[in-house]
């Protein structure tokens, strides 16, 4: 299991990407986030799997009907302390 920050370009604010996000990781029981960048882009931290990162991408890649992303690039983080109950929007 890893930590994953993804950053999302393209048209990911105001057309209810993060809550789409959101219902999508917490139906696969993903834990982690999503928020709003003050450049318009968009940030996911996700706990995942090996088996569940393509998937994720997918699920990031599809976001909500409104949307329309342009970019998605993937880090994976070695150290997050953070404990994520769920997966939550901030």
């Amino acid at each position: 299991m890893h930590t994953y920050r993804f950053l999302i370009s393209g048209k990911v604010q105001g057309v209810f990407y993060r809550k789409t996000i959101q219902q999508m990781a917490a139906f696969g029981q993903i834990q982690g986030y999503v928020k709003n960048l003050s450049d318009g882009s968009v940030e996911a931290v996700a706990f995942l799997y090996d088996d569940q990162l393509d998937d994720f991408i997918n699920i990031l890649q599809n976001g909500s009907p409104l949307s329309q992303v342009t970019d998605i690039k993937y880090e994976v983080l070695e150290e997050d302390d953070l404990l994520y109950d769920g997966f939550e929007i901030k």
